[in-house]
This record gives C-alpha cells, sequence and structure tokens, in this order.
C-alpha cells in the first residue's frame, strides 16, 4: 500500500463565497503552506511523496508551491479535486449560505445541477492511483473523500483545519484511510 496525503489548502486572503471567487493565501496561509511542506518532508523516504497534485484554485496552488520545490516535482492541476460545484444559478454571495445549509444534511440531500453523491465518489476514485503524491484540496473535497471512505452519508464528516493533512493508502485498486487531520476549532465559512 502506497502513502499519499490529502492536503487542504492553508488559510485564504478571503473566504469562500466572499467577492473575490478564486483568493490566493495570506501571510499565515503561507506560513501553513511551509509548514505542510517541512512535515511532509520530515516523513521517511519510503513515505514521502513524489509527485504534487493541486486543485486549480490558487489557494490550493500556492499552498502546494513548496513542496512541489522541496520535492523538484511539476505540480499537476486535477480539477477532480477541485471545490464542490455550486449550482449555477447561485451568486457568488449565494454560495456561502448554499454551502451552510449542505453541511447540516447528507451528501444526497444537496440541491443543485448535479449528483453530490456521485461527485463525492469520484473524487475519491480519482486518488486511488495516487499512491506517492500530496494532493493539495478542499475543505469539502477532504470531507468528501473521509466520508466516502467512512460510509458515512453526512456531508461534513469532519473539520479539517487549514494545511489540515490527511493521511490515506492505495493499493491501485482501493482506498484506505489511514488518518484523518488536524481539525479545526472554529467554523469554516
Amino acid at each position: 500500500m502506497a502513502r499519499l496525503y490529502l492536503i487542504r489548502h492553508g488559510k485564504p486572503s478571503a473566504t469562500w463565497g466572499g467577492d473575490d471567487d478564486d483568493p490566493g493565501l495570506d501571510d499565515a496561509g503561507r506560513a501553513q503552506a511551509r509548514a505542510a511542506r517541512d512535515w511532509l518532508m520530515a516523513l521517511p523516504e519510503a513515505e514521502r511523496p513524489t509527485k504534487v497534485v493541486s486543485s486549480p484554485l490558487r489557494r490550493c496552488r500556492e499552498t502546494a508551491e513548496p513542496t512541489a520545490a522541496a520535492l523538484g516535482a511539476v505540480m499537476e492541476i486535477d480539477p477532480r479535486v477541485g471545490e464542490i460545484p455550486t449550482p449555477a444559478a447561485l451568486s457568488l454571495a449565494e454560495r456561502g449560505p448554499w454551502l451552510r445549509e449542505a453541511f447540516t444534511g447528507t451528501w444526497a440531500e444537496i440541491q443543485g445541477d448535479l449528483d453530490y453523491d456521485a461527485w463525492r465518489r469520484e473524487i475519491a476514485a480519482s486518488l486511488i492511483g495516487r499512491g506517492g503524491t500530496a494532493v493539495f484540496s478542499h475543505y469539502v473535497a477532504t470531507n468528501a473523500v473521509v466520508s466516502e471512505l467512512l460510509g458515512d452519508p453526512r456531508v461534513l464528516a469532519f473539520r479539517p483545519d487549514h494545511a489540515s493533512i490527511t493521511v490515506l493508502e492505495s493499493d491501485g485498486e482501493t482506498l484506505r484511510l489511514v488518518a484523518k487531520g488536524r481539525e479545526a476549532t472554529t467554523g469554516v465559512l
């Protein structure tokens, strides 16, 4: 079984659903990105990732950059590990309330343009062949993977903190949760 690491992005300069739909990191987020890099680089060589994958969004790319540089790896951008797709009819201002409502229920109950239960299965399936990889993603996507692996239908399976590192293993055919990352003590939005 090869290890892979699912890392939530560092603290962004603006909240999700605010005026900026693709904020970068603030100073604390940049420090968190360096701390994630340091944690990954301190792993025994056999467990250390050799590849870096990121969501297309800036906060994830900026979190991934220090790790990619330390590993001498080219960052791969993969939209499958991106932010949860919101219904097309929602404005930026409506995204936060929509997501807060989604957090109160199950994946099958989310109202929107797609089957969100299938979306969470697709994210988890996209990680199966990614042993040896650091994957930089989002709060909701991390919840999608963890809830799928635990068989938990709830959207909010846990509260990954900024730059939290969830450890997974894959044999190329299955995916297994080894350890959830550090949890946040405050809400996401």
